[in-house]
């Protein structure tokens, strides 16, 4: 790619960027949120045209009009916003867009090929699944499935282990060593120093839309690379100050719900969280975390138990009703859930205070617009206007403005899921450190992540989930990594220590 320059409205993505990708390397991609990165392997894949600049694929020029031209050059990418049609099955949506002789996909031959390669590959996921019946896990495993099967000579990757435990992860840089052994290219866009230190030969870094270096993995650092992509040094463990353990602002005793499958995915769940402190709930994508999180926010029925907060019982409450107790809610899927992406930054950033800003069916935009600035400036959402489109912000400031709209309203419980999944490592920092403030303020704080790092260095007690049963409860400074693992894997299970 040479002198690739790429705007938006009031927004130059890519400023002149060149990028050479050799035969048979891993070519790592870092950057801040919204330095450009997806914006460069979206020109590569056919998504964006660019306003400048060349692309060459094995020494020829090309132009891609649609990802439709660069898949015919066996170019894949797995985006980090997943490309999946929700009323399609899996199957469907590995062959969608296909072209073959046939008039007809023989979709029983597609299915025995997917079943094979997710075998093989270890990415578990039923083919006959629709989309919108899966976890968010399960959908970033079909759109890995959807560039193996398309042979991909240059594969793009996204945050392909946003929603892998450490062996999954383990097991996708042997298959990418494989790809890489078979001569085929990849470029591997991270926010995780230390598999791109693992993973990668050479590595670029972004800045607000430009290259700022291109490095050999040998030639630099963790600390370094964290320098370049921030510009500045960043906090890789925060401080943890013991906290007063207050009284609890959420109980939950014996609820069992159902998937949207009408399978049971949450078997007897009993839990709390108190004033002051961080529960950790740890486990694989897919084993009742979604579940759980929507129990607890008004957006699932339970068929059995209870649930009190601040002791009023809140069993099947509306999404409002929670709300209206103090209830902060950061949902794993910030695309589809936490926002509306067509409706204006304002508009998402005053939408659970809009009868604060209303008298009778008008907006007093003057006061909404003021409030508006005042949280994105406070928690450095990064945009030119706040009448844009939210579609126009990167992850990470789609990410930030969530918490700014949460936190915000001062909540007595935070329910955060994957608060930090696909960010870059200072706005990671940046919001693990919100949530510690939020545990100083004494206010209680359920943390859902699958990332076991942030699990133990910010909880005060952990959480096991496996099938949709905890399988056990304990104080983080007793946490144990070989018992966590072995209760991921449903193969160990402890007494719970409240």
């Amino acid at each position: 790619m040479k002198g690739i320059v790429k705007t938006f409205p009031g927004v130059v993505a890519n400023d002149n960027v060149n990028l050479k990708l050799q035969r048979g390397e891993i070519h790592a991609l870092l950057g801040e949120n919204g330095a450009g990165k997806t914006t460069l392997m979206n020109v590569l894949y056919g998504v964006y045209r660019p306003d400048q600049g060349e692309i060459y694929v094995n020494g020829k020029a090309v132009v891609f009009d649609s990802p439709q031209d660069a898949i015919a050059m066996k170019i894949g990418m797995i985006h980090q916003h997943f490309m999946l049609v929700q009323a399609m099955n899996v199957v469907e949506n590995v062959i969608l867009g296909i072209r073959t002789q046939r008039v007809v996909v023989d979709e029983i031959s597609a299915e025995k090929r997917i079943r094979e390669l997710a075998d093989s590959y270890g990415l578990k996921v039923d083919p006959h699944s629709y989309i919108w019946q899966l976890s968010v896990g399960e959908q970033q495993r079909v759109e890995i499935l959807k560039a193996l099967y398309r042979e991909a000579d240059i594969l793009i990757l996204d945050e392909p282990t946003a929603v892998l435990i450490p062996s999954e992860a383990r097991d996708l840089f042997r298959i990418l060593n494989r790809m890489k052994d078979e001569e085929k290219s990849i470029v591997y866009i991270s926010h995780k120093l230390e598999e791109v230190m693992e993973i990668s030969d050479k590595i670029s870094v972004l800045r607000m839309g430009k290259v700022v270096a291109n490095v050999l993995k040998k030639d630099t650092s963790k600390v370094e690379l964290a320098r370049m992509m921030v510009g500045r040094e960043v906090i890789f463990r925060l401080s943890k100050k013991p906290t007063k353990i207050g009284k609890p602002v959420l109980a939950v005793s014996e609820i069992s719900a159902l998937n949207d499958m009408k399978a049971l995915a949450l078997k007897k769940v009993s839990l709390n969280v108190n004033e002051g402190e961080i529960l950790g709930i740890a486990g694989v994508s897919g084993n009742g975390q979604k579940e759980l999180a929507d129990v607890l926010t008004g957006r699932r029925r339970v068929i059995g138990g209870k649930v009190t907060i601040h002791g009023k019982d809140v069993t099947n409450a509306s999404p409002r009703e929670i709300t209206d107790l103090n209830v902060g809610f950061i949902p794993e899927d910030r695309v589809g859930v936490g926002l509306i992406m067509s409706l204006s930054i304002l508009n998402n950033a005053i939408m659970k205070k809009y009868r604060d800003f209303s008298e009778g069916p008008l907006l007093d935009y003057s006061a909404a617009s003021e409030y508006a600035h005042r949280i994105i400036k406070e928690f450095d959402v990064k945009t030119p206007n706040i009448d844009y489109p939210t579609k126009t912000l990167s992850g990470g400031n789609l990410q930030k403005l969530i918490l700014a709209r949460e936190l915000a309203r001062n909540p007595q419980l935070l329910i955060a899921n994957q608060p930090t999944r696909g960010l870059d490592v200072g706005a990671t920092e940046e919001i693990r450190s919100r949530l510690l403030d939020e545990r100083a303020s004494g206010h209680g704080v359920l943390l859902i992540s699958e990332d076991l790092d942030e699990i133990l260095s910010l909880s005060d007690r952990i959480a096991v989930i496996y099938e949709g049963e905890i399988m056990g409860t304990f104080p983080a400074e007793e946490a144990n990594l070989d018992d966590i693992g072995l209760m991921m894997a449903g193969s160990k299970r402890l007494e719970t220590v409240n």
